[in-house]
């Protein structure tokens, strides 16, 4: 019997150690994937800490994947899936396909969700197991470790954006440059928004404008963020990435009419806003969930295609703890990203 290894933690909070398993093979509508990179993101802490519903250990996380399939379950090839294909999954690992939001074709706010890490053994792995239809193809030219990350906090803002109401030409205004702030404003000024960065001190204003921020404004500034969106003509979409609940009411009031607050950065702090603040000017919040493996897979098309690329550090999966542990700290540059192979 062959083996594999996987990055896992034994109990809730434990460090990671690496750990031989024997290796599977993919049951009916699955496959089994060689990953090749995976990334580390935030929300991999709720399932380490055990702070979802229904974590088991030990546990594998990781919903940032990609590789190669190395081998195909019954049913799958009439898929159009063939062994050695490029593919990524992301926080989309699959729907139930009965429930009333998937009957309805929205698979994304499945009641039954699957995300890999969480539902079944994710990849920091040399191998994962997953379901068909979470798969999203890999273009040429995007390499493994970028396009790791793109499953989950690229296809986050990416998606955030297109399926926002700002169309090219508005002022959209990204909250946050980090893991995913970056990204986003990198997918808005692409897109063809008038984009603002919004992040804490002056001194990240030459990386915004790197980034393709037309404006930036320093949250810590005499001049509120509201008022400052508002002297540029009031933001048509504010995507907030940073999960700080004070920072995200404090852009509110910087919307414009029917402006809308797209929130992405979780937080379970509530936000302190007033009926008013969004009546008067009729004005959205909405929370925006991740995106299917086809949204995974446009998010990855359209990467490849405008130069985008997320800003990372590559670590092997015999420091996953060491990798774990930096991303906690704050001191990552921006995505960690584990290589398999």
């Amino acid at each position: 019997m062959s083996t594999y290894r996987a990055a896992q933690v034994a109990a809730a909070g434990g460090p990671f150690e690496i750990v031989e398993r024997e290796e599977r093979k993919p049951g009916p509508g699955h496959v089994r994937i060689a990953v090749e990179a995976c990334g580390i993101c935030h929300s991999d802490v709720g399932f380490v800490d055990a702070v979802f519903p229904g974590v088991r250990f030990p546990l594998v996380p990781g919903h940032e994947i990609a590789g190669r399939i190395d081998e195909l379950g019954e049913g799958t090839q009439s898929h159009g899936w063939r062994v050695g294909d490029r593919v990524g999954v992301g926080w989309f690992g699959g729907s139930c396909g009965h429930c009333t939001p998937c009957r309805q074709g929205d698979f994304i706010v499945c009641v039954n969700l699957k995300v890999p890490g969480w539902t079944y053994d994710g990849g920091f792995a040399e191998t994962v197991i997953a379901p068909v239809d979470a798969l999203a193809r890999i273009p040429d030219g995007l390499a493994a470790t970028d396009a790791g990350p793109l499953g989950c906090a690229g296809v986050t803002t990416y998606n955030g954006l297109r399926r926002s109401s700002a169309r090219p030409g508005d002022l959209v205004a990204v909250l946050g440059i980090g893991g995913l702030g970056h990204l986003a404003v990198k997918y808005a000024a692409a897109m063809g928004f008038e984009t603002v960065a919004i992040a804490r001190g002056a001194a990240k204003a030459d990386f915004a404008k790197q980034l393709g921020a037309h404006h930036y404004i320093d949250s810590t500034a005499d001049t509120s963020v509201a008022d400052a969106l508002q002297s540029l003509g009031g933001a048509k979409v504010v995507l907030a990435t940073a999960a700080n609940s004070d920072a995200i009411t404090a852009t509110v009031d910087g919307l414009s009419h029917r402006g809308e607050l797209v929130v992405v950065g979780a937080t379970p702090e509530p936000m302190e806003i007033s009926p008013l603040q969004i009546l008067l000017q009729g004005r959205m919040v909405r929370g925006h969930p991740s995106g299917t493996a086809q949204d995974v897979q446009d998010t990855m098309a359209f990467s490849a295609l405008h130069g985008i690329r997320p800003m990372t550090e590559i670590m092997p999966l015999d420091r996953a703890d060491e990798a774990y542990r930096k991303m906690l700290s704050g001191a990552a540059r921006f995505r960690m990203v584990l290589t398999a192979r």
